[in-house]
């Protein structure tokens, strides 16, 4: 993929969108239901992987976006958005060509590592802080 400055423009307008979004709708279902549940962060990411879901199937069923169109939609909003949807595609992607173990192993390893990792963040900056 050629990385066109039309196209960086697409993918950091609709990342700076998706943010603001996303901040919007989390504190609008945390003000709404409360903050001792991450709702707000169960929605945007459930929203969003439904979104992709839509627009990737529509792009290949029915609708040709411009390079930068997708872009902007995809990588930008929705990134910015909630990152969980493209996790959520790709999972779907080694699904449907069948490779259900490796689609397994991609989302266990991806939750069990990402949710590691932020404890590892934690606790590495609580060791030199705190």
């Amino acid at each position: 993929m050629t990385f066109s400055p039309t196209l960086l423009l697409a993918v950091a307008a609709g990342g700076a969108a998706g943010s603001v979004a996303r901040f919007v709708v989390m504190s609008a279902i945390g003000n709404w239901l409360g903050f001792a549940f991450p709702y707000g962060t169960l929605a945007v990411n459930v929203a969003g992987s439904f979104v992709m879901g839509a627009l990737v199937e529509l792009g290949a069923l029915a609708w040709s976006p411009s390079p930068e169109l997708k872009a902007l939609l995809t990588v930008g909003v929705l990134g910015g958005f909630t990152t969980f949807s493209t996790f959520s595609l790709d999972a779907a992607v080694l699904m449907q060509r069948g490779e259900l173990a490796a689609s397994a192993t991609y989302m266990v390893v991806s939750v069990l590592f990402s949710v590691g990792g932020l404890f590892a963040g934690l606790f590495l900056i609580r060791g030199m802080v705190g």
